[in-house]
């Protein structure tokens, strides 16, 4: 598969009332689908992060974000895929046969409540045309029901608050697919990255399925697959990827990302 390196990167600037500890994901993995080439990190003040990875394989750094105001920038270098293996019309793959590892992305979380989520998302199914796989049908469907607005969501909105109010932003579509696809039995995991060619740039979020032996990716975001990203973080939902996990008062002041294609 075709291939593209990608000069990506984040600053983030934080203000807290006092010293304030803080679980940050900023540091994506090298894997299957993308080769981490070089990175780069810079605190001001500069403070040195503990690291550790997460039960879902992320890194995580753990630091102390000072009284007052700091920055955070992370500069990356990362090969990845430029297109994407797509396989929308796939069935489901019976659960006495999924991997040990996927079983945990059926379950029910804390924004992705697919035990009360059965009768919609068969509804969806039966209604798409025959041949369209099930989860190529639950992205159809939330391209078609679901509007790109902001301002609708905020950090209570689950992914049935999201299909009752018909809109949101990235991670709400990404939680209406992974709560469609559990409540099928599809293993569906949230993840969040840089997407190359994103308008308006930013952190973006999206949400692959397991599939036939193998994890592909969904964004029903966008009108076509796309390729040209960069994974930071896998979870179950948004309650795991967090780029910033503050235990105190912290705010976020502002924050810039950036994504082009080396040259």
């Amino acid at each position: 598969m075709p291939r593209m390196r990608l000069l990506a990167g984040c600053e983030i600037v934080v203000e807290a009332e006092d010293d304030c500890a803080v679980v940050a994901m900023l540091r994506p993995r090298s894997g299957d689908a993308q080769w981490l080439v070089s990175e780069r990190y810079t605190f001001e003040p500069d403070v040195r992060p503990t690291e550790h990875v997460d039960p879902f394989g992320n890194l995580c750094q753990r630091l102390i974000v000072p009284r007052g105001r700091m920055r955070l920038r992370t500069e990356l270098e990362v090969e990845t895929e430029r297109t994407l293996a797509v396989a929308p019309w796939a069935l489901p793959t019976p659960a006495s046969l999924l991997a040990d590892a996927t079983l945990q992305y059926l379950l029910p979380s804390r924004y992705c409540p697919s035990d009360r989520a059965f009768e919609q998302a068969q509804a969806i199914v039966d209604a798409a045309s025959p041949g369209t796989g099930h989860v190529g049908a639950i992205v159809a469907w939330i391209r078609r029901h679901i509007a790109y607005r902001y301002g609708v969501s905020d950090a209570c909105t689950d992914a049935l608050d999201t299909m009752a109010q018909g809109a949101g932003v990235c991670r709400d579509f990404a939680h209406v697919g992974i709560m469609l696809c559990r409540s099928l039995r599809i293993p569906a995991r949230m993840v969040v990255g840089y997407l190359h060619g994103l308008e308006p740039m930013d952190l973006h979020a999206w949400f692959e399925a397991y599939l036939d032996g193998r994890w592909y990716t969904f964004d029903a975001t966008q009108d076509a697959p796309r390729g040209g990203r960069i994974v930071v973080a896998y979870g179950r939902d948004a309650a795991d990827v967090a780029f910033l996990t503050n235990y105190g008062w912290l705010r976020t002041v502002e924050m810039q990302v950036w994504v082009g294609e080396k040259t």
